[in-house]
């Protein structure tokens, strides 16, 4: 019997590439996908992607998508209830796994495992511990496409938002910043690849800086 798992999605190219990895297990079966939405914007807590192109995506993976909404100042104490809420309900269906697309961060995977160990549940992580480089190729060569939609002005410059993740993007990185972008220094939405039905349409919209800190590219679905 196939183990259900609930999936942590955040519509880039590692939710992607792990979600990839865990269909083709023949031990798990995807019970849904699990995002969080910015309600004052309606925008993807993790990468300020408009939630109709997140939903966009769960309809082509064939899959669930359950949101869970935060305000823009939500507190720590405040999202841990909310996700408590919400792993419980899929606990009382039996799931009791919860899968994500980490790679490196320690701190990261160890907060996640602590979560989920109290209320007896176990995180799935299988790209941990893989060679990003060889990640990031991978993606490509498999037939994903993605856009970075958001980058870290400290780490990148403005040219790199809104750009293809291909290996011309991979070629042009800096030295010193991670070919996945493991360490937050830009975020992916991907549109298309082997594990969806049909490529996601959209186009691009204005680049903006905010926090003075972080350049986004919207994206507007067409």
């Amino acid at each position: 019997m196939k183990e259900n798992i609930l999936y942590s999605w955040s519509g880039g190219k590692d939710s992607a590439l792990a979600l990839y990895e865990l269909k083709k297990n023949s031990r798990y079966n995807i019970s849904s996908l699990l995002t969080t939405v910015v309600k004052d914007y309606s925008r993807s807590s993790m990468h300020g992607v408009r939630s109709e192109l997140i939903e966009q995506q769960s309809k082509f993976l064939g899959l669930k998508l359950d949101k869970v909404f935060l305000s823009k100042d939500e507190s720590s104490a405040s999202y841990s209830s909310k996700m408590q809420l919400v792993l419980e309900r899929y606990k009382r269906k039996g799931v009791f796994s919860v899968g994500f697309g980490d790679i490196f961060l320690e701190d990261i995977k160890q907060y996640r495992i602590n979560n989920l160990a109290k209320l007896d549940m176990k995180g799935v992580f299988p790209l941990w511990k893989k060679d990003t480089l060889r990640l990031a190729h991978n993606f490509i060569d498999l037939g994903f496409k993605a856009i970075t939609t958001c980058v870290d002005s400290r780490c990148l410059n403005e040219v790199f938002v809104g750009r293809f993740f291909d290996k011309n993007f991979l070629a042009e990185l800096p030295q010193g910043i991670d070919p996945c972008g493991e360490n937050g220094e830009f975020h992916t939405f991907v549109y298309a690849g082997p594990i969806f039905n049909e490529t996601i349409r959209y186009k691009k919209g204005e680049i903006v800086l905010r926090n003075n800190r972080f350049y986004f590219c919207d994206l507007i679905p067409a």
